[in-house]
C-alpha cells in the first residue's frame, strides 16, 4: 500500500487560512473560528492565492474548501462592514471586484472544487459554497443570503445562483434573506449531499479520491469549462462549440489511453 504524501507550500504565508496537499487533494481551510470564519479583504486575498496555487500545483488534482470551528463562514467580517461605510465609491468598487474575482476564480478553476460545509454558510459564506462544484454538508447547517435584511445586495452571488438553481428558487432565497435547512438547500439544488456530521470528512475525502483515481483530469477540466461556457451561447452555437470540443478531445492522450484500456478490458487508474 502506498503511503499518503502530504505537502505544504512554504512559499505561501497565510494568516486566516491553512493549505496542504495530501494524496493529490489540496485542502484549503478557513481558519478564523473565533470570527466564525468571516471574510475580510485579507482573507479574500489569501483564498485567491491558495486557489491559484492549487490550480498550478502538479501534485494536486482535486480541491476541498473547508473550515475550522462550528461555522463554515458567516459572511463579511463586522469590522470590514464598518469600514465599507466610510469607503468612497471607487474604494467600494475595487473591494467588490476583489470578492467577484474570488468567486469567478473558483467557478472557472480548471480543477474540481468540493465544499465541505460543517456548519452555517451565510451571505458571502454561502456564496463560497455556491460557486464550488460539489457541496457536502451536515444536517445542522443552515444556508442563506441575508444581505437584504441589512439593506445590502447579494449582487455577486446572484449571477452564479441563477445558473445553479434557477430564478424561482433564487428569488426565494435572495429576496427573503431567510436561512434554510441543509435538507431544503439540497432540495433546491444548492447542496449536493447532506450526511451525518461524523461522516462528513470521510465522505468528502472518498469523493475526492474517486475523482482522482477514476477520472481523467483533463476530461474533468474541459467538461467543467464547457458547463460554464455553453450557458452563455445560443443553442446552435452551443452545439457547434460542443462538437468542436468533442472532436478535439478524441485526439488527446487521456482519451486514447482510456479507450484503449476500455477495449482491452484493462483496469485504468488515473
Amino acid at each position: 500500500m502506498e503511503q499518503s504524501q502530504t505537502t505544504t507550500s512554504e512559499a505561501l504565508a497565510f494568516q486566516y487560512i491553512d493549505y496542504q496537499c495530501t494524496d493529490r487533494v489540496a485542502y484549503i481551510t478557513l481558519n478564523r473560528p473565533e470570527k466564525r470564519n468571516a471574510l475580510n479583504a485579507q482573507a479574500v486575498t489569501e483564498l485567491k492565492l491558495a486557489f491559484d496555487h492549487a490550480e498550478n500545483e502538479e501534485d494536486c488534482k482535486v480541491i476541498v474548501l473547508r473550515a475550522t470551528g462550528p461555522v463554515f463562514c458567516a459572511g463579511a467580517d463586522l469590522e470590514y462592514l464598518q469600514q465599507v461605510q466610510h469607503n468612497s465609491y471607487q474604494e467600494n468598487l475595487e473591494d467588490s471586484a476583489h470578492l467577484m474575482q474570488l468567486f469567478y476564480l473558483i467557478y472557472t478553476l480548471k480543477k474540481v472544487v468540493i465544499a465541505q460545509v460543517q456548519g452555517h454558510a451565510i451571505a458571502s459564506g454561502c456564496g463560497l459554497a455556491t460557486v464550488c462544484d460539489f457541496t457536502y454538508t451536515v444536517t445542522s447547517a443552515k444556508f442563506g443570503y441575508t444581505e437584504v435584511k441589512i439593506g445590502f445586495l447579494p449582487a455577486l452571488v446572484k449571477v452564479f445562483l441563477l445558473r445553479k438553481i434557477g430564478e424561482a428558487r433564487a428569488k426565494e432565497l435572495l429576496l427573503t434573506g431567510d436561512l434554510v435547512s441543509a435538507e431544503k438547500a439540497k432540495a433546491m439544488g444548492l447542496v449536493t449531499e447532506v450526511v451525518p456530521e461524523e461522516q462528513l470528512s470521510e465522505r468528502v475525502t472518498a469523493l475526492a479520491q474517486r475523482l482522482c483515481q477514476q477520472n481523467s483530469g483533463h476530461a474533468m477540466e474541459v467538461t467543467k469549462e464547457m458547463i460554464a461556457h455553453v450557458q452563455e451561447l445560443p443553442l446552435k452555437d452551443a452545439l457547434e462549440y460542443a462538437t468542436e470540443r468533442s472532436a478535439l478531445a478524441r485526439s488527446t492522450g487521456d482519451c486514447q489511453r482510456g479507450i484503449q484500456a476500455f477495449l482491452e478490458k484493462q483496469p485504468l487508474s488515473w
